[in-house]
């Protein structure tokens, strides 16, 4: 029997129905429910890119710890910026090519807030983790073959790193897993410090790292 990385050690709900955040958690061996937060998603005037995402990681958070009080639980969200402007996913084709021409060889940051909260044990934490991502110069004829596997329709930045959008990415400064859709080393650190998950056996701790 190959042992956990970690174990959940009470009930975690997760309140997205994004499948990137479910598969990153399922792959550390972790136990716990989806319950899509019904949440506006929409940022507000005049406010900062940063600060929506952390308002409606815990918007989301916070909707569904209502109704579970004893729960542990963990909403985020996650945007593409580009230029000041968040990208979210594309309409169509046509504003995918768009999106991904803008990008090409440019600087773009993603941010994801999130959320870890128990109503119970009156414990709420919110962090922010912003990843900046490059893309390397590529030709139309790249991006439009890239659109036309279907991949950027579902995606904010219209790309997946996770797949075959990875090819468009030249590097990163940050956390990979955070423009998946869930900055892992920050999340479980959290969950570790009030005990939502423990460690398998060999694993003792996340260190945070040195400057």
């Amino acid at each position: 029997m190959i042992s956990r990385l970690l174990t959940t050690t009470g009930k975690l709900i997760l309140a997205s129905a994004s499948p990137r955040r479910r598969i990153l958690l399922q792959d550390l061996g972790l136990e716990f429910e989806i319950i899509e937060a019904q949440v506006e998603e929409k940022p507000r005037a005049g406010e900062t890119p940063e600060d929506f995402v952390l308002r409606a990681g815990c918007d989301k958070a916070g909707a569904v710890s209502r109704n579970n009080l004893a729960s542990w639980v963990l909403g985020a969200d996650t945007v593409v910026v580009h230029a000041g402007r968040i990208l979210g996913k594309p309409s169509d084709a046509e504003e995918a090519l768009s999106v991904l021409l803008a990008l090409s060889g440019q600087k773009h940051l993603v941010h994801t807030g999130f959320c870890l909260e128990n109503a119970k044990e009156e414990v709420s934490v919110t962090r922010l983790v912003t990843t900046e991502v490059y893309f390397a110069s590529f030709s139309k004829e790249i991006a439009a073959a890239y659109v036309a596997t279907g991949e950027p329709l579902d995606k904010a930045g219209a790309y997946g790193i996770q797949g075959s959008g990875g090819v468009l990415v030249e590097k990163i400064n940050g956390s990979y897993s955070n423009v998946v859709g869930l900055p892992l080393v920050e999340v479980i650190r959290e969950m570790l410090r009030y005990k939502v998950v423990a460690a398998g056996q060999g694993i003792t701790e996340i260190e945070k790292p040195g400057p």
